[in-house]
């Protein structure tokens, strides 16, 4: 059995998609549904069970999961950038994330977790995956920090030999829909688009970056998915690796991207950023990729125009825009 947790989110249900496709049946999905829309991202998978987060924890601190289980994909963790319940993060991110893969180790199970580039903070210190950088990062919100707390104990406790960990950046695909604030700003400019037939994007605050220029790592999670299922199936490899295209596009790339999939011309308006995130803001992000391809990952990142469109024009425009 493969146990996928956070498995009726974004980028967990994604990989429940990815794990169907190739005949794969014997998963359960571990989550926390609540009043969410989630559930819908499970509608069209095929899976043994769901069992919710809180029960599977207790099974696992129990020692009483009463099925095999072959791996434990987790992506299960609050996402949120901008949560303030720091003891909840340390909780639902760093102390359940230690519990599954200490479990997962002593029993030869396969363990692969989702980092983020959260932990990169500002990027004053680059984002090389190296292990020695991640040693000497400083993460400027508490979900970096929930991260990049396990990465080092990954570090600490040499567990980077046997456990693969994937620091994801700015991803955006279908499944996305029920994170509200948190979904991509594809997402949210597709139905600005339609509502309005513009979009808006935050004003720049340093010089050397024009409005709009600000520079993110923008990954499909269609190819995020590839590179977790070649995970799943290369045991021998293991380490903190980055996950994105290793190609930083600005944010207008991305909006006349989007406009172009729905062939129109492009209508940006520059808005005041909120004084409460501009010490926080990233205005460059850009995952250096050569330590997960020299581990001999193939996985190839479709350029960004060609993402978008497949995300707007299969998904976004189609009544039923689920994998």
């Amino acid at each position: 059995m493969i146990v996928v947790t956070g498995g009726a989110g974004f980028i967990g249900s994604a990989f429940v998609a990815k794990l169907n496709a190739a005949g794969i049946g014997d998963i359960v999905v571990v989550d926390e549904l609540a009043t969410s829309e989630k559930w819908k991202n499970l509608v069209k998978r095929r899976y043994a069970d769901y069992i919710h987060k809180g029960v599977f924890l207790g099974m696992v601190d129990a020692d009483r999961v009463p099925f095999p289980v072959e791996a434990i994909v987790h992506m299960g963790a609050c996402s949120s950038t901008t949560e303030r319940d720091a003891d909840y993060l340390m909780e639902n991110n760093f102390h359940c994330t230690c519990l599954l893969a200490e479990w997962a180790l002593t029993r030869g199970i396969r363990f692969i977790y989702a980092s983020s580039a959260a932990t990169y903070g500002d990027g004053a210190q680059g984002f090389s995956d190296a292990d020695e950088t991640t040693l000497g990062l400083r993460p400027i919100n508490m979900y970096g920090y929930s991260k990049q707390l396990f990465d080092l104990k990954v570090l600490r406790e040499r567990m980077a030999e046997r456990v693969a960990g994937v620091k994801f950046f700015n991803v955006f695909g279908p499944n996305e829909y029920h994170k509200g604030d948190m979904t991509s700003v594809i997402f949210k400019a597709f139905h600005q688009v339609r509502e309005t037939g513009r979009v808006r994007l935050f004003k720049s605050y340093k010089p050397e970056y024009i409005d709009g220029g600000q520079m993110r790592d923008f990954v499909y999670v269609k190819d995020c998915v590839e590179v977790l299922w070649w995970l799943l199936n290369h045991k021998e490899v293991n380490g903190i690796f980055n996950l994105g295209t290793g190609k930083a596009r600005t944010w207008n790339d991305l909006i006349r991207a989007v406009f172009a999939a729905l062939n129109l011309p492009p209508a940006i308006d520059y808005i005041e950023m909120p004084e409460a995130i501009r010490g926080q803001y990233q205005y460059f992000t850009e995952a250096k990729m050569e330590k997960l391809r020299a581990a001999g990952c193939p996985s190839a990142f479709r350029p960004l125009e060609e993402a978008v469109a497949d995300y707007v024009k299969e998904h976004l425009l189609d009544p039923d825009p689920y994998l």
